[in-house]
């Protein structure tokens, strides 16, 4: 069984499928070893780790290289993100293509607008249709039609009406399926009583993002698994771990010109659990 067929499969499991993010191989190694099923890939993530102020700085063959070398540190099923596809309906095949061939079993595809100078605006609804409809005949061509196509959503924050864009965010999510999305994301989503609202109107298989500054404290990943979505995504938690990890151990030992810190905390990784990262 391919990796796209064995996502397919945890998607329509019946049981929530958590995805922590990885920006490079060593986290996806690790997301891996602590038996999570399979990685997502997170352009913020990438954008971050390489030190850009933007995520829209993070170029597309820089996007398909990183996603293929973390493909070929893991066993277990990678989507890639994809960010807005790199264009409209008319690039979407090499997109589709091109990421099939690094490895990746499936891909977000974003309504978003990258670069939109630090607000958020979403291209119109038939022209990301249109994205999905050409996704969808691309992997069908490429010979993988198990290849998931995640259709992802901003509308949510597009706007200042939070209601109004619930409203826009549902009936694209809605949309995006009929067009031939396999899995719809909806961005932004901030309390655990929209997620209610979300899961109840949109027709078919609906991923949430969990552990953001903005939904941290909403609601624990527990509490969707419990709502039966069909994806949990973490899309920052392996980067913020990081770095919260390297300020501690570095700052400790400013303080104290000593190890003790580190060793208190637990903070060092032992050399077996660095030789499993390297294998």
């Amino acid at each position: 069984m391919n990796n796209c067929t064995r996502l397919k499969n945890l998607l329509n499991s019946g049981t929530t499928l958590v995805m922590p993010d990885a920006y490079d191989p060593v986290s996806a190694r690790i997301i891996e070893q602590c038996g999570f099923t399979a990685v997502q890939c997170s352009g913020g993530s990438y954008s971050i780790s390489r030190g850009y102020k933007s995520e829209a700085d993070f170029l597309y063959h820089d996007n398909l290289e990183q996603t293929k070398r973390i493909v070929e540190a893991v066993n277990i099923p990678v989507m890639a993100d994809g960010e807005d596809g790199y264009g409209d309906a008319k690039v979407i095949d090499r997109t589709i293509r091109d990421f099939i061939a690094a490895g990746a079993a499936g891909i977000n595809i974003e309504d978003q607008i990258l670069g939109s100078g630090g607000s958020t605006a979403v291209i119109a609804k038939q022209a990301m249709i249109e994205k999905i409809m050409a996704a969808k005949e691309a992997k069908r061509s490429a010979g993988c039609p198990d290849f998931i196509i995640n259709a992802r959503t901003d509308a949510l924050k597009a706007g200042a009406d939070r209601i109004a864009n619930r409203e826009e965010a549902i009936e694209r999510a809605n949309a995006y399926l009929t067009a031939g999305a396999d899995l719809v994301f909806v961005a932004h989503a901030n309390t655990l009583e929209e997620v209610i609202i979300l899961k109840k109107e949109i027709q078919g298989p609906l991923s949430i993002t969990a552990g953001m500054p903005y939904n941290i404290k909403a609601f624990s990943v527990k509490d969707l698994i419990e709502l039966k979505l069909a994806r949990v995504s973490l899309p920052m938690i392996m980067i913020q771990a990081s770095i919260q990890g390297m300020f501690k151990s570095l700052l400790s030992i400013k303080e104290s010109n000593s190890f003790e810190d580190i060793i208190r905390n637990e903070l060092i990784c032992s050399n077996q659990v660095l030789a499993n990262i390297k294998a």
